[in-house]
């Protein structure tokens, strides 16, 4: 089986986590901060082997689940049709945790920041692309807004994946704003997407309504 660039960098990306943490041991904390709560401020710690080992094992089961879960998907050919931006969003995803790993480690290096802050960009980022993938994606079991209304209509898929695509964006958008107020940052990330995800699966319910009323 070849594998496209694509395909090969999250590869790439899950030997530099383990690159980077064999290689910083011996300065990190016994115990390291692994999570930040809503202030941007470390609220939670674990062991230092648990806590460099989680992403590397994330990043390697979700790289198996993406090779592997579209092949087994029934609407395959349609998958084809959209598999080269699927790939594309691949590197978003993997650049995206390897950013989070440097993040955790540059904390527990010493430096303190607020985290929430740091992460919006990435968050912006990751919603784009969402966004990308969601206008584009045909009909399947695997990627996309997967609702009953949606799955049962292509109509109904077209209609809300393109609006989807499109209020994706702007979640990306209103979530770069947390670089500017970092106080606020967690909610200006969380509160758009959730938004977004309400009024989607709300929206694909009411187009089936008014396809099967027509």
């Amino acid at each position: 089986m070849r594998l496209k660039w694509q395909q090969l960098f999250p590869i790439l990306i899950i030997l530099a986590t383990f690159i980077l943490a064999f290689s910083l041991y011996s300065e990190l904390p016994a115990f390291m901060a692994s999570h930040w709560g809503i202030n941007g401020q470390a609220d939670g710690f674990m062991p230092k082997n648990k806590a460099l080992a989680i992403m590397p094992a994330i990043s390697i089961i979700l790289y198996l689940l993406f090779l592997i879960l579209p092949k087994t998907d029934p609407y395959r050919p349609s998958f084809k049709q959209f598999e080269n931006h699927f790939n594309n969003f691949l590197v978003v995803v993997f650049g995206f945790l390897f950013y989070l790993f440097c993040l955790m480690l540059y904390w527990n290096l010493g430096n303190q920041f607020n985290m929430g802050q740091a992460l919006a960009p990435a968050f912006s980022i990751m919603f784009y692309f969402t966004g990308v993938l969601t206008s584009v994606a045909r009909r399947n079991w695997f990627v996309g807004i997967r609702t009953p209304w949606t799955m049962s209509s292509d109509e109904v898929w077209d209609k809300t994946h393109q609006l989807g695509g499109r209020l994706y964006k702007i979640a990306a958008a209103v979530s770069l704003l947390g670089v500017v107020f970092p106080d606020i940052s967690f909610y200006l990330v969380i509160g758009p997407i959730l938004l977004v995800t309400v009024f989607i699966f709300i929206y694909s319910y009411v187009q089936h309504t008014k396809l099967t009323r027509s």
